[in-house]
């Protein structure tokens, strides 16, 4: 007797089980579902911008401050070259990551036309 209430308690609790899953997987349809998730995306796309330039400006302001700009020279992307005190060059990209340069990525910064 205990042996098929524990069965019938087992198939219970699967049976139960499985649709739950089911609804869980089920995706918003609804028109407020959808802006939901629009708006989600916008939010997760601003705070990404929003952390880059954060990163950017404090790694730009600790190199100016730390290192030395090259004067007349430009990395690939035309921002400012920086060396470090071990004679390494680098420059800041648009996440704040400091990107290390070749000798032949180096150019020389066009004159301005005043």
């Amino acid at each position: 007797m205990k042996k098929k209430f524990a069965i019938g308690l087992l198939a219970i609790g699967l049976v139960g089980g499985a649709g739950l899953s089911v609804n869980a997987q089920e995706k918003k349809k609804t028109e407020v579902g959808k802006a939901l998730d629009h708006t989600g995306k916008a939010i997760d796309k601003g705070a990404k911008s929003v952390g880059n330039k954060t990163a950017e400006v404090a790694v730009k302001g600790e190199a100016k401050v730390s290192d030395k700009t090259w004067k007349g020279k430009m990395a690939p992307d035309g921002s400012n070259v920086y060396i470090n005190s071990k004679n390494e060059k680098y420059y800041v990209n648009a996440k704040g990551a400091k990107i290390w340069l070749k000798p032949s990525q180096i150019k020389t910064r066009p004159a301005s036309k005043n």
